[in-house]
């Protein structure tokens, strides 16, 4: 049976847990992770008002986590990029 065959009865899908631990390890040490925790709470959610139901916390703060993360990164790179010319002897 297929995923959102098992959903469309109300379940709650599955991979709230999963999202909340790429936030985690996104934000903390490696932010590569917060791009895929960003992904797959989108993905979580959609699956969640597919079947009507409300998604877990963990999925939500995981999401955020997953955002702030990806933030991070992209000010990260660019203050690389631009900063790169100033520390060359």
């Amino acid at each position: 049976m297929s995923e959102s065959a098992e959903t469309a009865g109300g379940q709650k899908p599955k991979g709230a847990v999963a999202v909340f631990v790429f936030g985690i390890v996104g934000l903390l040490l490696c932010q590569i992770l917060g791009i895929v925790a960003w992904v797959k709470g989108n993905d979580y959610m959609r699956r969640c008002r597919e079947a009507s139901v409300e998604p877990e916390g963990l999925a939500v703060t995981g999401r955020i986590l997953g955002i702030i993360a990806s933030v991070v990164l992209i000010l990260a790179v660019i203050f690389w990029v631009f900063m790169t010319p100033f520390m060359v002897d």
